[in-house]
């Protein structure tokens, strides 16, 4: 009975702790602030234990930080952690593009086209609105992780840089500028591991993602002048 029981809290436990990421990540829960056990204990309905488990998860996650006698924040963005996230993001999925491009199926190749498509479909239909808010089995980037086939790249990414990530996607969506150039490096490194050109495959992953990084360096430092 007590296994019974531990299975059924550590199931719990990571059910809250998926829906603080995302409210974390959609800014529903703000950076900065104090993480309250009472009030996310009655606004989720459960008890302080499988939520205290949850927060130790975040904790893993990069989201929340946890300080003596003052208790868990939500952690708050600065641009020297996203160049340094952006940094190691750059390199590890750099080598996921290179890997995906001599293991990828050409069913999931054929989905990935299909998913650029639907990404295409998107910006026609919402005037160019960047589609900040994919995840899962939508987001581009993740399917070529997991497209690697290497389980410790995949942890590192999918398990420790993920979630800050989207975190940083999230927060600039709307003050960077020309969705449809995004899509074009997309279908570009798509085009490489179909032609499993792992070299170029790597080399405009790396690009596209040092990019990123400096469109997002811009628009958090404008944010920062903004708010000034």
């Amino acid at each position: 009975m007590s296994n019974l029981i531990s299975i059924k809290s550590a199931t719990l436990s990571e059910d809250i702790a998926q829906q603080l990421t995302n409210a974390i990540v959609q800014g529903d829960i703000p950076q900065g602030s104090k993480i309250s056990e009472p009030e996310l204990a009655k606004q989720y309905g459960v008890s302080r234990g499988p939520l205290r488990e949850a927060i130790v998860k975040l904790e893993g996650l990069g989201l929340v930080t946890r300080t003596a006698n003052v208790g868990a924040r939500v952690i708050q963005l600065n641009t020297q952690d996203m160049l340094d996230t952006f940094a190691m993001r750059e390199a590890l999925e750099g080598m996921a593009a290179r890997l995906a491009a001599s293991s990828m199926p050409t069913d999931e190749i054929n989905s990935l086209y299909a998913l650029l498509d639907k990404h295409q479909a998107h910006l026609d239909a919402n005037q160019d609105e960047h589609y900040v808010q994919q995840g899962g089995n939508d987001d581009f980037h993740l399917r070529i992780i997991h497209a690697s086939g290497n389980g410790k790249l995949i942890r590192l990414l999918t398990e420790e840089l993920y979630a800050v990530i989207r975190m940083y996607r999230r927060h600039t969506a709307d003050q960077r500028s020309d969705p449809r150039q995004a899509l074009r490096e997309h279908k570009a490194i798509l085009d490489a591991i179909a032609n499993h050109e792992g070299d170029l495959a790597e080399l405009l992953m790396r690009r596209h993602i040092s990019r990123a990084s400096k469109l997002l360096e811009q628009a958090m430092q404008h944010a920062v002048v903004t708010s000034l």
